[in-house]
């Protein structure tokens, strides 16, 4: 029989580790193939661990546990699971239900009946979410699309199925800063997405922050265009542009006899210009801090212990 790995990345989520696995294992049990559910503890500070385990002793043949030497991101650990996976099939899902499991069986019959090598799952509502974070949620897809090499897409969420040939391909991409919507979207394959309305948590709280994922769109925004590096040299144009009019319509005052405020004038050019020469040196940092992350070459994660 074919078999189906499910990896499950987890942070301080000791309410729902229980919880998800058995309303997960009621769907697997229903499909006719044999499965594996790999929990990765992303160095939680609660009993998240000591629940895995729980189900690992009880469940040997079908669970296994990495428990990471501490917190290294999701990222990190959708990236140990997907090395650890066996499957002919593999699905990245979040422990707190928002991904509903009753989706697989859909993806499965999706991919069979199309073709297609991922089928994954987009919110088309973000109903129980703060109006902010929705806000920036949806313009975020408008600005790195129009920027971006890949088109992500609006709502879409890391819960997907894969086939192994996929899973393959996206374990060849080696660089430490990763940013996984990008990455599913730039390995190509022929992908179909699944709409649903906007589930709320089963348990616990979000450890996502505003700020996690500000810096979260702002890796991906970083990671697959160039053009935050072009701006600068843009706007440094124009700004040439603007200022050789200016000085024209200076002289021209000037010989027309008319007082023009130079001092003030000068101040205000300095002052913005400043600002500019600030904000293109902002932007180089960002990428020469990426590309610092990547050159330093140190693993995406440490495992303390692998439980299977």
């Amino acid at each position: 029989m074919e078999l189906l790995s499910v990896v499950v990345p987890c942070y301080n989520e000791e309410e729902m580790i229980r919880i998800f696995y058995d309303a997960l294992v009621k769907v697997l049990n229903t499909m006719d193939m044999n499965h594996e559910i790999i929990f990765v503890n992303d160095g939680s500070k609660d009993k998240t661990l000591e629940e895995m385990l729980s189900l690992y002793e009880e469940h040997k043949d079908t669970v296994k546990v990495i428990d990471f030497s501490r917190n290294f991101g999701k990222e990190s650990a959708f990236l140990a699971g997907l090395r650890a996976s066996k499957g002919d099939y593999v699905v990245v899902m979040d422990v707190d239900l928002q991904d509903p499991p009753e989706f697989i069986p859909k993806m499965f019959e999706t991919m069979h009946k199309n073709g297609d090598d991922i089928v994954g799952s987009r919110r088309v509502t973000r109903k129980g979410e703060p109006a902010i974070r929705s806000f920036f949620a949806r313009n975020f897809y408008k600005v790195i699309n129009k920027m971006s090499e890949v088109q992500i897409v609006d709502g879409a969420r890391d819960f997907r199925l894969m086939k192994r040939q996929v899973v393959d391909a996206i374990l060849q991409l080696n660089e430490y800063e990763r940013f996984s919507k990008g990455m599913f979207v730039w390995v190509g394959f022929k992908a179909e997405y699944l709409e649903y309305e906007n589930i709320e948590r089963a348990a616990g709280e979000t450890k996502w922050s505003f700020w996690k994922l500000f810096r979260y769109a702002l890796d991906g925004i970083i990671e697959y265009t160039n053009i935050p590096l072009r701006f600068p040299a843009l706007l440094g144009g124009l700004l040439t542009c603007i200022m050789i009019v200016e000085l024209i319509v200076l002289l021209v005052l000037s010989l027309l006899g008319k007082p023009v405020g130079i001092t003030t004038l000068i101040l205000s050019l300095i002052l913005f210009l400043g600002g500019v020469i600030i904000l293109a040196i902002g932007i180089v940092g960002e990428y020469l801090a990426k590309t610092y992350s990547e050159v330093k070459g140190r693993p995406h994660y440490i495992i303390k212990k692998y439980y299977e």
